[in-house]
C-alpha cells in the first residue's frame, strides 16, 4: 500500500463559460461586468496524488484531516470513489481549505488560499503506520502551514526511519511561505529522509533562491536547476525527478546518473493536478517494477527510467486535457 498524506481543500476554479463581457467599444473585456463563476473541484496536492494513484490501480490510503462540513464530505466520497482507503482520515469541525484558481492564457493555475482555522492544519500524528505501507508520499501546503506542518514533518522521519520509501513534492506555493529562507533550510533538512524528491523546474528555482528577497543572488536557467538538484541528491535522496512542463521530465540519480524524456503533445485545457499526477504515476511504476526501496531505486537502469518517466508523462498529459484535477484511469495510459 502506498500512503499520501497532506491536505484535502476544494479550488474553485473559474467557469470558462463565465468570461468577462466585451467593452462597449468592442476593445479588451470590461471589468464592470459580471464576474466569472467559481467551480469548486476537489484538490490539494497530497489529495490529487492519493485520487490518482486509486485510479491507476494502486493500493493507496489518504492519510490527514478532513473537515466534517459539506465540502469535506464530499472530498471523502472523491476518494472513495476512486478507491483509496480512508481509515487514517481524522475529521475535523473546522471549516474546510479553499483555494482561489487564477488560470492564465496558457492553462497554467496560480492559487491564492484561504486557510486560517482550517480542519487540515490541525493534523495530530497517527500511530506507526500499517506493516502493508510500502511508501509515503507527502508535500504541497501541508508541509508549510503550522501546527500541520511540524507534525508532517515527524511522520516524514518516523516512517523513513523504519525503512518506508519516502517521496517528496515540495510544490512551493510562496504566497504561504512567510520566511522563504527559514523554509530552504527545513526543506534542506528533510532530504536525508526522502528517498524520491520530485518538483518543478520552477520550484527549484524558488528553492535554490533564484528570486527576489533573501537568498535571490542565484541566477535562473536549467543549469542552475541540474546544479542545484544535484547537491541535493548528494545530501541522501534515491533519486530526483525534475518537472519542465511540456518539456517533459528529467531524472538524476548518484554517480552521474541522468535521463530527460520529452513530454507528451496534447491540447491543454490547464494544469492543475498535471504534477499531482505525475507524483502518483511515478510511485505506480516503481511499485510496477518492484522498486519501492533506495536498493531497487539504485539497480534501475536507462530502460527502466525511460519506461517509469514515459509513463508519468502519459499520465500528466491526460491531466492537462482535461478541466481541474482528474487524472487518468489505468486504461487511458497503458502502453
Amino acid at each position: 500500500m502506498i500512503v499520501v498524506a497532506g491536505e484535502a481543500l476544494i479550488d474553485l476554479v473559474p467557469s470558462p463559460q463565465t468570461a468577462l463581457p466585451p467593452s462597449p467599444d468592442g476593445g479588451s473585456p470590461t471589468t464592470g461586468g459580471p464576474l466569472p463563476a467559481l467551480l469548486p473541484q476537489r484538490g490539494g496536492g497530497p489529495y490529487n496524488t492519493a485520487v490518482a494513484l486509486g485510479r491507476l490501480g494502486s493500493p493507496a490510503a489518504f492519510c490527514s484531516r478532513i473537515s466534517t462540513d459539506a465540502f469535506g464530505e464530499a472530498l471523502l466520497a472523491g476518494l472513495r470513489a476512486g478507491g483509496v482507503d480512508t481509515s487514517l482520515v481524522q475529521r475535523g469541525s473546522e471549516p474546510t481549505t479553499l483555494a482561489v484558481a487564477d488560470i492564465s492564457p496558457d492553462g497554467s493555475a496560480g492559487y491564492g488560499f484561504y486557510a486560517d482555522g482550517t480542519a487540515d492544519r490541525l493534523f495530530v500524528l497517527p500511530p506507526a503506520l500499517p506493516a502493508a505501507v510500502r511508501a509515503l508520499s507527502l508535500g504541497t501546503c501541508s508541509l508549510v502551514l503550522e501546527p500541520g506542518a511540524s507534525v508532517y514533518e515527524s511522520l516524514l522521519r518516523r516512517e523513513a526511519g523504519r525503512g518506508v520509501f519516502t517521496a517528496l513534492d515540495p510544490n512551493i506555493r510562496p504566497g504561504l511561505i512567510p520566511d522563504p529562507d527559514a523554509y530552504r533550510a527545513r526543506f534542506c533538512s528533510w532530504l536525508p529522509d526522502v528517498a524520491l524528491l520530485k518538483l518543478s523546474e520552477e520550484d527549484a528555482l524558488w528553492l535554490a533562491g533564484s528570486g527576489e528577497g533573501p537568498g535571490g543572488a542565484v541566477g535562473g536557467g536549467r543549469d542552475t536547476v541540474l546544479a542545484v538538484a544535484k547537491e541535493w541528491l548528494a545530501a541522501g535522496p534515491a533519486a530526483i525527478v525534475l518537472t519542465h512542463g511540456g518539456d517533459g521530465l528529467t531524472v538524476l540519480t548518484p554517480g552521474g546518473g541522468e535521463l530527460t524524456v520529452p513530454g507528451e503533445r496534447v491540447t491543454v485545457v490547464d494544469t492543475i493536478g498535471a504534477g499531482d499526477t505525475v507524483n502518483a504515476a511515478l510511485l505506480h511504476r516503481l511499485d510496477a517494477h518492484d522498486a519501492l526501496s533506495r536498493t531497487a531505486v539504485a539497480a534501475l537502469g536507462t530502460e527502466d527510467w525511460h519506461d517509469i518517466l514515459r509513463f508519468a508523462a502519459r499520465a500528466a498529459a491526460v491531466t492537462c486535457s482535461r478541466a481541474g484535477a482528474e487524472p487518468p484511469f489505468a486504461a487511458e495510459v497503458a502502453a
